[in-house]
């Protein structure tokens, strides 16, 4: 009992804090801002090449539909962008990390969640970036973004998120 008002009491504290926040880039992964100047109080602070930039500059992650693998049309422009600030920083190598909704079994969000890593990695290499760079992982639902047994939050936990090694 006292885990599960823990856990609704985080999940609160959560929701409250990013309620000021612009969420206009959440769904589709287009990042904090259109600039390291853009994010309030950090003008020049991003480490260009570093995670903060490609969270900042470009969008961390992809999103799915329900037991789907493929990377949709409106998510492409995330990865290419993201093939294209690869580019500029080849010495960036990233890990591109699966994850999947709480429904199903540990093995089916698993695999399902590798199978979405490895579509992410695809159009990325199909966008130029040498193979040799990626590498895949999945997490399945043992990691998810948002809490709770709700659309909107499963929504946010089906997703593929590029983190720079």
């Amino acid at each position: 009992m006292n885990v599960k008002l823990l856990g609704a009491l985080a999940a609160a504290a959560f929701l409250s804090a990013c309620a000021s926040e612009d969420t206009s880039g959440a769904a589709t992964g287009a990042g904090a801002g259109a600039g390291a100047s853009g994010l309030s109080g950090m003008s020049g602070s991003v480490r260009p090449g570093s995670q903060e930039d490609l969270v900042a500059n470009v969008g961390d992650r992809v999103f799915f539909v329900t037991d789907a693998s493929t990377v949709a049309a409106d998510q492409r422009p995330v990865l290419e962008r993201q093939a294209t600030w690869l580019a500029q920083y080849p010495q960036v190598q990233i890990t591109v990390e699966g994850h999947a909704d709480e429904r199903g079994t540990r093995e089916y969000n698993l695999a399902l969640g590798q199978r979405r890593g490895n579509s992410a990695r695809d159009v990325l290499v199909a966008s130029g970036v040498s193979g040799s760079r990626l590498s895949v992982v999945s997490f399945g639902k043992d990691r998810p973004a948002a809490l709770g047994s709700t659309e909107d939050a499963w929504a946010q936990n089906r997703r593929a998120v590029t983190v720079v090694r």
